[in-house]
């Protein structure tokens, strides 16, 4: 079953209908029923999404794959639907017995970035069953089995569970985010918060890796504000490959399946505002994580600084944020495999993306970026922010995504990566609106300058990408 623009329209204007009818009984529409200590509560969400592109990634297809046909310039819209159901119910022994099932329905019309239009998919997004309540001396517990969202630490990791666009369209959107399976438990005592965990993402068919990780999350939350935690996961099965550079950079480089299976990660995240008085304002976030695969000789690092200043009492409320971030790359030079694999990351500007534009063509590999964002509030219900990203690639001739600009040169060789390091500065201006407190509009305009790296690619001084998108989002 796949939602059509016209299906989406319709029902939106049917749900506006019903949430101001509501509005004015004054009570909540989607509280289906709550007596004798159970709980019943409808969920919906859906959204529109209006993008136009032009000179997608810097019309390097026109370059490396001239017999493509890729059309650098495409406009397209994206909907998609999200209806669901939870419940919790009070047991005799003083435990909370909860579940939900939920479902997203996408649709893309018109070509996207990935040259992928005119399709979507139905599937299933959360469907667990969970038991939580309080244990002797103390002790908090949650735990949950079934197919639900889960995000750790700052989301460098794990976060995202499921993928959308291509055949599932709603690219932009990305309405998914559960595990396709997962085992949850949770323990926590006082300010101590531990987490076990076996996931299984939510991938496309015509991609799934087989992917199957497990691990812990161990985290302190002092009640006198910031946090502190650590990650550990483990890829428990795998047929996902990885590619490594060619021996000097120079030819092919060489792809090895399945070989993110064995994989592990250890990360360390953690945020705190250490300063007290006129200085009680800056904030400081940072995650760094090592990554090892015995088997085929891994070793690879990433992290990230962010230092925040908020400033309440001028006009605006202004806060901004300077960040950098690197990702290991591949060293050509040597035996072992340095590039890091960034798991399951959230990808949005706000979070683990490496700039706007660029975030699309290259994932958290063998880049680094030093980001500064601005953000203003002209009124509570609006936000503006305007980001910059300077990217950058750690290792010259090695894999940048996953293999993207392997090419032959002009001499007849075989190269892959770039030979550059400068790879895009991008900026992103994005407006937000809260129209009611179901109804929320956002709009965006970002442009992507090519560096040396992606110049040389081209042979020739490149065109900027520019895009913009405006969509709605009605959450109940």
């Amino acid at each position: 079953m796949v939602f059509g623009t016209r299906d989406l329209l319709a029902f939106a204007l049917v749900a506006s209908s019903i949430s101001g009818t509501v509005h004015a009984q004054d009570r909540d529409p989607m509280l289906l029923h709550d007596a004798n200590g159970v709980t019943v509560r409808g969920h919906l969400q859906f959204g529109l999404n209006a993008v136009r592109e032009t000179n997608i990634f810097w019309d390097l297809a026109a370059t490396t794959a001239p017999g493509s046909g890729f059309d650098p310039d495409t406009s397209w819209l994206e909907s998609y639907i999200k209806p669901g159901i939870s419940f919790s119910s009070q047991l005799d022994s003083g435990a909370t017995l909860y579940g939900k099932v939920s479902a997203v329905a996408s649709y893309t019309l018109g070509t996207d970035a990935f040259d992928t239009g005119d399709t979507g998919a139905t599937t299933l997004e959360e469907a667990y069953l969970g038991l939580r309540g309080d244990w002797a001396n103390g002790v908090y517990y949650d735990v949950s089995l079934g197919p639900r969202e889960l995000t750790l630490g700052t989301g460098m990791l794990i976060a995202n569970g499921a993928t959308s666009g291509f055949e599932r369209g709603a690219l932009k959107f990305g309405p998914r985010k559960a595990w396709e399976r997962a085992a949850i438990a949770k323990f926590s005592y006082q300010d101590l918060t531990a987490t076990g965990f076996y996931l299984d993402p939510n991938e496309l068919p015509s991609t799934d890796g087989q992917n199957e990780l497990a691990g812990i999350d161990l985290r302190f939350d002092p009640k006198a504000g910031g946090y502190l935690g650590l990650t550990y996961v483990d890829v428990l099965n795998s047929t996902s490959p990885y590619p490594q550079a060619a021996p000097g950079g120079a030819g092919a480089p060489s792809v090895t399946p399945g070989a993110r299976e064995g994989t592990q990660t250890l990360g360390v995240y953690g945020k705190t505002a250490p300063f007290q008085g006129a200085l009680a304002d800056w904030t400081l976030t940072g995650e760094v994580a090592y990554q090892w695969n015995d088997r085929i000789d891994l070793r690879a690092r990433a992290g990230r600084l962010t230092v925040g200043r908020a400033f309440p009492d001028l006009p605006w409320s202004p806060n901004l944020t300077l960040s950098y971030q690197s990702f290991s790359g591949d060293d050509p030079n040597t035996s072992t495999l340095e590039r890091f694999d960034p798991l399951y990351y959230q990808g949005s500007p706000s979070a683990w993306a490496t700039g706007s534009k660029s975030a699309s063509t290259f994932i958290n590999s063998n880049v680094n970026a030093l980001s500064l964002a601005l953000q203003v509030k002209p009124s509570p219900k609006d936000t503006i922010t305007l980001r910059y990203a300077h990217i950058r690639a750690n290792e010259l001739n090695s894999p940048v995504q996953f293999g993207q600009a392997t090419r032959v040169d002009v001499n007849g060789n075989v190269v892959a990566g770039v030979t550059e390091a400068h790879l895009a500065d991008d900026l992103f201006l994005e407006y937000s609106r809260i129209i009611n407190r179901n109804t929320f509009l956002t709009a965006g305009l970002s442009v992507s300058f090519p560096g040396d790296g992606i110049d040389a690619v081209l042979g020739r001084s490149g065109d900027p990408w520019t895009g913009g998108f405006l969509n709605v989002v009605f959450n109940f």
